[in-house]
């Protein structure tokens, strides 16, 4: 809806006012685009014609409903604009009384200027561990939020509080540094966070004075960062300070005090300690006496200076560094009083005998001359000499301050290092929560240096405020899914450049102190020079001494004098040389010279604003502004580096007056301190946020029958907003909320009010018209009634006669007879009805009885058969428990056969590594061949002789060979029928599997069906197993996760046999450069081609012959005939054995592809298995000992590829055959002569090589055969292990599958047994009982027989009720009756404190004996064991309630027989025979009641802990009225508990419900009633007050609907008391301070009547509650109304008589005092007996 549309008749708007700011008229006439006025009625019944531009209407702002004001959240707010926040807060803190408001991410909080009762432990430990949004804005809230991000996100926190002066920040950064304290206690002996607290007041002492706006000023930044420890407990803490105002010691205004420190010790000048220091009245001190105000109102000096010194203590700084800090002051007060008198001539001088001077260089150890000629003299170092030169009067007294301000600054400075080495403890820091308690902006009639700091601080912390709220403003949209538009936002970039860029104002000003001449005036031409063209900086009209700034809050005009003196801060080196030498150690530290220390980059790199220059000389420092720019970027970064948090303080009026609300002083402070920019980026897209739950409760009423019928909430809240709004760019749609434009949430809320004003109007037209039709009927019939009678008059008085008489009495008889006529006719119609009416009525009652015999029978049949059925079952069970027993133990044997194959796959392995070893040695053994080959060479001019021998053998060698060949020819054909063979085989194999597998899927495909149909039957067990199923599947994902890792590792292992691979083409490449070198060797032969022709042609023909039998049986003959060319009809010879030795290179290539192809056919088929396995480990990956199978094939694979590629490497000696050639190209130079021989030699090596050549060949042919071979066998391996997959896996399918359905049945089974197990030992009971019942009879008949028989009387043996046990079995009978013993027995469960009578019987016995050390070693033993219980179970409910009841069952055997009178009245003789004779326990009867006490406690602290999560959700914001809703708007603090939200929900019923198990749990353990009594209204009195406190810190509670709902909640429980027979407990009655809180939101709140009632009716609330009730009513509705601040102020002096307790809040941790009263037992001591489940043989009965 567009916003135009809304300014409607009866609908306000917010119009500028120059007295209030804003104020607020009604508009009277719609708006019209086009209309030039807009009519408004202000609230004083004037008449307002706003003018309105046609062309550009600007309408003044429309105002909020009322439904909307006064939020928590002024975010939650339809129209977010200044207006409405400043009546927002003016709302919450001149009628609420509430000084907190969120707005996005600050806590804005408004100074009251009155002490409040919100700041309690009570109030802590309320916000202690609660959501930012469930509870009323609070500055502990803000300390909770940053509490919880820090341990939830392991980051740094920061809390910024800013503000002006006075308006409360240092005591809202005290309060949030004292929730750290309170809230994570340290657990150590230094208490931190007490010395974090103490060092408050020392800071507030010395940096802390009185202004004009402000009693208690900071005068300094500080910044405390609160270390954690791992656990987030404060393990330290540390301060940082930024821009003393030093000129405070030495001048303040009029009606301002200078530190608080000087006149805490005036005030104690009268104590001894402080006589040395010769203090005197702060009047008569020239520092303190400046402003003319000494004292403050309602500030005790005296009592400060105490708490101050306590406070030294408690950080560890003893009395001397005290005396020393007074002393150190005490000579500043002195300092002031020294008096400069005025020489003439420029000259100055200070007396002798002045006795400040004397004290002043007393306490500091200086010598009064030298003080007093330097502070009037200056020494001027000039090229050739030094000249001391005086200086006039006012000189002297600016050095006489300057002196004063450096002593304090470093006295401060040493104080806060002080401070912080105390805040160290040992321990490593693991994050940290830092305080910021930083000026605000300031602006004064006159600015000095202090303010242009003060300033330009608050411009840096404003910058990194509005990048940090764009930032979260653009993660809300993100994480809502919701498109993300560009923000126009201020960006106050311009002024920090204008202060700190280069040619800046700082720049500019450290460049003038740089000038000996320098002075204001010529720093401020400057900035006029240069900066005259920034339209950020002014020149003012009116003044030639200053500049004016044009900041993100306002412009200010500062003073430039003063400037270059404070920047500078220089003191007379004179002076600093006396304090240098000082006889007082510790001033003389403060002004000793600092090493210089490089500059280290840990700190952020920022960017100079110009250039470093290097200091001339010592006196040549850095600036103030400088040192204030380093530290403050610092800060800066420190913030960007944590999550920051915002608070806000605001001043609300200047005249301190309490809840006083200045509109103009509200405004101007929020335009300063970022509030309204950041309503203005909120405002700017989509402010109004509400949840989809919070929009379908508040809206339901505008829905449609469909839309209301629909089940999914989002989705009708998506319909309903399409229908009312049809602009979609006026909201959008996220995941958990809906955001809105501006004005939409107002609209909805017009919408949903006139369908309310509809439906009211309507009851209200029928309900009148009803009234006014009964009235008029009414009337009618009273009228013709009377005109009945008036006209019965006149008939009767005309027509009365005799005749009209008689017959009038005539007819009466008639009608008298002929009336009793019909009604006897009608009884007897009457009579006859009823009479059939009841045949009928008893026929049906006796067929009922009958239908209900028949079903009784019936009932009893079927239950014949259901108890056959669970038999049968139950051995059915029991049967598949037998399965899965020997199934498991089947799977055993089966790991241990696959860890069997495991150890010999290793064993073969290891063959394998053997084998690749001897292959090694066999290389290293050819390599010795070839040297022996070399020797050979060497030899052969011997071997000339033997030429005709060589040639027969190689003769026959080459016949060896041709059949060598043909040999191999026929291995080779048949190797390749075994491959194909064998590859048909594979592929058969893996067929069949495919066709298994399928067949296996079919088939759990049939189980999957059949298991479906058992879904139905086995889903209630199957809930009950979900999570120890999760914990499963939990496993064994981390289970596949290692397995996928070894997957990852074993393709790694793959890529590097690749990588092998690439290695091997590489060398594969050497072979051409091979080629090259004989190509230069053939040129060579070439110049001997006529000598060898002849001798060539024998070898030629002996060549091709050994080709072809090399190659005979592995190539076809054609290209055997290429290998060999015909060379017949050329005579060459060289030429020729180069051809011929050519042919047999392509030879041996031909073999090496051959060889080549048949590796990757095996490394194909290799692939083909890895395939198999890789699809059985995708469907077996849960099972991990399978993957590791797969693991180990993989590496025997891998480990036979890199022998495959070792073994067919043949580069190695192609290189041999290289060298052999090049030496015979240097032989065949050597001895070209003989060529002849020659031809020999080359024909006798060439033989060789042939034959190596050869014999390598049949090596390879073998090794091949034998890698065939095992290949062969690795796939048989490889189809058994997948069969054998295969099989596991159907195996374990199954055995999962009935593991599952065992423990289904098991669990069903167990259950049902634990119930028939539990009837059983009723039915045992109560036949035990009957049996000693019986026994008893039959011992007193025997003994009855026995009498008459026998004339002497016989003794009957009786049981005299004690229990006898040896000493060494003591630790036994505590071991099985305390320590061991659960409260789930069944002999528990049977009898309710039988571990105590068993405990009481021992007693006596031990008594009986009168063995005192054996006494009294029982009972510490008993009490001992106990307590170890009790502690190492202190969070069992159970066990507590077990033990409580016991404790108290011996305490009351104790106390029954000890034979005290009071404890006698109601036993039985029987039971005072049993008394004690000995020894008088009363003390161990007190330990006991110390001890059930002790445990008492413990309990309720357990119920406590167990029930607090459901009070406030169950009592309050769970409806138990349905149609009665209290839901608002919350704001960007959205609550926690959201429909959308994994948590869980409480309602009233959870609270009932879990009373009830403590109570039922309590009463099985046998606990007496009055106990009981007591815990139950504990626990009352627990709900009662969290849900008190809660509605007393969260205003959206506090409202008539929610009232409602309370006392529904209410009645809710007291129904739960009645049902428990528990109404005289009186818990009801710690529910009367929640039950009239209820009644006070429910009642009417407007007349003096109204007060005097809720006066009368409220006695159990205190004044400050029913008024903090009062001020936080907040109406759901338009229709209700207000609390007025009249009726607030009229009931609180209605309660100023009623005297009581001022606190806000009940405390919850208060405990009503437990008694525990005597109640003694009925029980027996002689007929009880020890069930023998308790393992107590070794008891005796006596």
């Amino acid at each position: 809806m567009a916003l135009l549309e809304l300014y409607t008749e009866y609908n306000r708007v917010w119009i500028p006012d120059a007295g209030h700011v804003w104020k607020s008229a009604e508009i009277l006439r719609d708006f019209h685009l086009g209309d030039n006025v807009l009519d408004l009625l202000l609230e004083d019944g004037t008449e307002n014609h706003y003018p309105v531009d046609p062309a550009k209407p600007q309408l003044p702002p429309l105002r909020n409903p009322d439904i909307l004001v006064g939020e928590n959240d002024l975010t939650a707010l339809s129209y977010l604009h200044e207006p409405a926040v400043l009546h927002n807060l003016k709302v919450r803190f001149v009628e609420s009384k509430i000084i907190y408001t969120y707005c996005g991410i600050i806590l804005v909080a408004v100074n009251p200027y009155k002490q409040l009762h919100i700041y309690g432990d009570a109030i802590i430990h309320a916000y202690s561990g609660q959501n930012m949004g469930d509870m009323d804005p609070h500055i502990f809230a803000v300390a909770e939020e940053a509490y919880k991000q820090m341990a939830r996100n392991h980051k740094n926190q920061s809390i910024i509080v800013s503000g002006e002066s006075g308006a409360g920040k240092t005591v809202s950064a005290r309060y949030a540094m004292r929730y750290f304290a309170v809230v994570s206690k340290s657990g150590s002996k230094t208490r931190v966070e007490d010395k974090v607290l103490a060092s408050n007041p020392i800071t507030e002492a010395i940096g802390n004075a009185k202004t004009t706006r402000n009693d208690n000023s900071s005068r300094f930044g500080k910044y405390t960062e609160i270390g954690f420890d791992r656990r987030y407990r404060i393990i330290g803490a540390n301060m940082r300070t930024y821009l003393l105002e030093k000129s405070r010691v030495v001048f303040q205004a009029d009606n301002e005090r200078n530190y608080h420190i000087f006149y805490q010790m005036c005030s104690c000048a009268h104590l001894p300690e402080f006589n040395h220091l010769k203090l005197l009245s702060a009047d008569e001190f020239a520092y303190t006496r400046m402003g003319g105000e000494i004292t403050i109102e309602g500030v005790d000096d005296g009592k400060d200076m105490e708490e101050t010194r306590r406070t030294f203590s408690l950080l560890g700084l003893m009395e001397d560094f005290q005396s020393d800090v007074f002393k150190v002051l005490a000579a500043v007060l002195h300092l002031g009083n020294v008096e400069i008198k005025d020489s003439g001539d420029g000259k100055s001088s200070v007396p002798p005998s002045d006795p400040h001077l004397a004290v002043f260089c007393e306490l500091l150890g200086v010598r009064a001359e030298g003080l007093a000629r330097w502070l009037c003299h200056r020494r001027i170092v000039l090229v050739a000499e030094t000249v001391v030169k005086p200086v006039p009067k006012e000189r002297a007294v600016n050095a006489r301050d300057a002196l004063a301000k450096q002593i304090y600054a470093h006295l401060f400075d040493c104080i806060i290092n002080k401070i912080n080495t105390a805040l160290q403890v040992p321990g490593k820091q693991h994050a940290f929560i830092g305080v910021l308690d930083i000026y605000g902006f300031e602006t004064f009639d006159t600015n000095s240096f202090e303010q242009f700091c003060i300033n330009y601080a608050n411009e840096k912390l404003q910058q990194q405020f509005n990048l940090h709220v764009f930032k979260l403003e653009q993660e809300e949209y993100m994480k809502e899914d919701i498109p993300w538009t560009l923000i126009d936002f201020y960006d106050n970039q311009p002024v920090i450049d204008l202060i700190e860029a280069k040619m800046g104002i700082l720049d500019l000003l450290d460049e003038e102190c740089l000038f000996p001449q320098g002075t204001d005036r010529s720093w401020l031409q400057k900035l006029f020079k240069y900066l005259d063209a920034n339209p950020l900086f002014e020149k003012p009209r009116l003044s030639n001494e200053a500049f004016v700034i044009q900041h993100f809050a306002d412009k200010v005009e500062y003073q430039c004098r003063g400037f270059l003196e404070k920047n500078r801060d220089t003191l007379y080196e004179e002076l600093v040389d006396m304090l240098r030498v000082s006889e007082f150690p510790f001033v003389a530290n403060f002004f000793q010279e600092e090493k210089q220390k490089p500059v280290t980059t840990k700190v952020v790199q920022v960017r100079p604003a110009r250039p470093g220059v290097k200091p001339a000389n010592k006196q040549q420092r850095a600036s103030v502004g400088d040192k204030f720019c380093s530290s403050l970027s610092l800060l800066m970064e420190t913030l960007n580096a944590t999550t920051p948090h915002y608070v806000r303080c605001i001043k609300p009026n200047d005249e301190k007056l309490p809840f006083e609300y200045d509109s103009r002083r509200v405004v101007q402070q929020l335009r300063a301190c970022g509030v309204l920019e950041t309503i203005r980026i909120s405002a700017q897209s989509y402010p109004s946020r509400w949840t989809y739950i919070e929009f379908y409760s508040r809206y339901s009423i505008l829905m449609s029958h469909q839309e209301g019928d629909l089940s999914d909430k989002k989705q009708t809240c998506k319909n309903v907003l399409q229908r009312l709004i049809q602009d979609s760019n006026q909201y959008k749609f996220g995941r958990t909320k809906i955001f809105f434009r501006a004005g939409q949430v107002a609209y909805l809320e017009k919408l949903r009010l006139d369908r309310l004003r509809g439906a009211c109007v309507t009851l209200q037209k029928h309900v009148r018209g009803w009234s006014k039709r009964r009235k008029f009927l009414r009337m009618r019939e009273a009228a013709i009634t009377l005109q009945q009678y008036i006209r019965g008059t006149k008939t009767i008085r005309k027509t009365v006669t005799a005749a009209a008489l008689k017959q009038g009495w005539a007819a009466l008889v008639i009608q008298r007879y002929w009336r009793g006529y019909r009604m006897r006719q009608v009884f007897h119609l009457v009579r006859v009805a009823t009479v059939t009416i009841q045949a009928f009525r008893r026929g049906w009652i006796a067929r009922k009885r009958f239908k209900k015999m028949v079903e009784e029978q019936k009932a009893l049949i079927l239950q014949k058969y259901a108890r056959a059925w669970l038999a049968r079952r139950r051995f059915q069970t029991l049967r598949r428990l037998v399965i899965n027993v020997q199934l498991s133990f089947r799977v055993q044997q089966l790991r241990k056969k696959i860890e069997e194959q495991n150890k010999e796959n290793r064993g073969l392995m290891e063959r394998l590594s053997s084998l690749a070893n001897s292959h090694s040695h066999t290389v290293d053994r050819l390599q010795g061949l070839e040297a022996q080959l070399e020797q050979s060479i060497n030899q052969k001019v011997s071997l000339e002789a033997r030429e005709k021998k060589v040639k027969e053998d190689a003769s026959q060698i080459t016949t060896q060979l041709q059949k060598e060949m043909d040999a191999l020819k026929l291995e080779k054909q048949n190797s390749e029928k075994r491959f194909d063979a064998s590859s048909k085989e594979a592929k058969e194999s893996f067929d069949q599997m495919k066709t298994n597998l399928q067949e296996e899927k079919e088939h759990e495909a049939r189980f999957r069906k059949i298991a479906e149909n058992n879904i139905e039957i086995q889903r209630i067990d199957h809930e009950k197993e979900v999570d120890t199923l999760k914990e499963g599947i939990k496993r064994l994902k981390e289970e596949r996760v290692s397995l996928q890792r070894k997957i990852e590792e074993g393709g790694q292992v793959n890529a590097e046999l690749q990588e092998q691979v690439v290695q091997l083409t590489t060398h594969v490449k050497i072979i051409p450069e091979l080629r090259k070198n004989l190509n230069n060797l053939q040129n060579q032969r070439n110049n001997m081609d006529r000598k060898m022709r002849e001798q060539s042609e024998q070898a030629r023909a002996k060549m091709n012959d050994i080709t072809r039998q090399l190659l005979g049986g592995v190539v076809e003959e054609n290209v055997l005939l290429g290998l060999t060319p015909d060379n017949s009809e050329k005579n060459c010879d060289v030429e020729d054995l180069l051809a011929a030795f050519d042919g047999l290179q392509k030879a041996t290539r031909i073999l090496e592809n051959h060889q080549r192809e048949q590796k990757e056919g095996y490394e194909t088929q290799v692939e083909g298995f890895t395939l198999k396995v890789d699809h059985l480990e995708n469907e077996n990956s849960k099972l991990q000992n399978l993957f590791q199978e797969k693991s180990n094939v993989n590496e025997n694979i891998r480990q036979e590829l890199s022998r495959l590629s070792s073994e067919n490497s043949v580069i190695p000696e192609l290189k041999v055959q290289a060298l052999e050639l090049q030496r015979q190209k240097q032989d065949l130079e050597a001895h070209v002569e003989e060529q002849s021989r020659e031809l020999t030699d080359k024909t006798e090596e060439i033989t060789s090589v042939l034959q190596k050549k050869i014999q390598e060949e049949s090596s390879q042919r073998r090794h091949f055969e034998e890698r065939s071979e095992e290949l062969e066998e690795l796939k048989r391996e490889l189809e058994g292990r997948v069969d054998e997959l295969g099989e596991e896996n159907d195996h374990l399918k199954r055995q999962l599958q009935m593991e599952s359905e065992a423990k289904s049945k098991l669990r069903q089974e167990t259950s049902q047994l634990t119930a028939d197990n539990m009837d059983f030992e009723e039915q045992l009971d109560q036949k035990d009982r009957l049996i000693k019942k019986l026994q008893k009879q039959m011992k007193s008949l025997e003994t009855s027989q026995r009498a008459k028989q026998t004339s002497a009387p016989a003794i009957p043996k009786d049981f005299l009720g004690m229990l006898e046990y040896k000493r060494k079995d003591e630790s036994r009978l505590i071991q099985n009756i305390i320590l061991d013993l659960k409260p789930k027995g069944v002999v528990v469960n049977m009898i309710p404190g039988l571990p105590a009578y068993i405990l009481f019987m021992c007693v006596r016995h031990t008594d009986y004996l009168n063995d005192e050390v054996k006494l009294q070693t029982l009972m510490k033993g008993v009490i001992g064991a106990v307590k170890k219980v009790i502690i190492s179970h202190h969070k069992d409910f159970e066990l507590l309630s077990f033990w409580l009841s016991n404790t108290y069952q011996l305490l009351n055997c104790l106390k029954q027989y000890s034979g005290e009178e009071e404890f006698l009245k109601q036993n039985t003789p029987r039971q005072n025979k049993h008394c004690l004779q000995n020894f008088d326990l009363s003390e161990h009867r007190q330990i006991l009641s110390d001890l059930a006490i002790q445990i008492y406690h413990q309990f309720i602290s357990i119920m406590e802990k167990t029930l607090s999560p459901a009070i406030v959700p169950g009592m309050l914001e769970h409806e138990s009225l349905q149609g009665i809703s209290s839901m608002k708007p919350t704001g960007f603090r959205k609550r926690s508990n959201s429909i959308y939200e994994d948590s869980e929900t409480h309602t009233i019923s959870s609270i009932v419900q879990q009373l009830s198990v403590f109570q039922s749990t309590m009463s099985q353990h046998g606990m007496e009633q009055r106990l009981i009594k007591q815990a139950v209204k504990q626990m009352f009195y627990q709900v009662g007050a969290t849900t008190l406190n809660s509605i007393m810190l969260r205003k959206d509670m506090c409202s008539c609907r929610k009232g409602m709902q309370i006392r529904c909640n209410i009645s809710y429980l007291e129904e739960w008391l009645k049902e428990k027979e528990l109404q005289s407990s009186n818990a009801m009655d710690t529910l009367r301070p929640l039950s009239q809180a209820a009644w006070l939101l429910q009642v009417n709140k407007s007349t003096d009547e109204d007060a005097k009632e809720i006066t009368g009716t409220c006695t159990e609330l205190n004044p400050v509650q029913i008024v903090k009730i009062l001020n936080s009513y907040t109406p759901i509705d338009d229709f209700e109304k207000r609390v007025t601040s009249s009726f607030v102020r009229k009931v609180q002096s209605l309660l100023q008589d009623r005297d009581r307790s001022t606190q806000l809040m009940l405390d919850s941790d208060y405990r009503f005092q437990v008694t525990f009263p005597f109640c003694p037992s009925a029980q027996a001591l002689e007929l009880l007996q020890v069930p023998s489940s308790l393992h107590l043989d070794f008891l005796s009965r006596i």
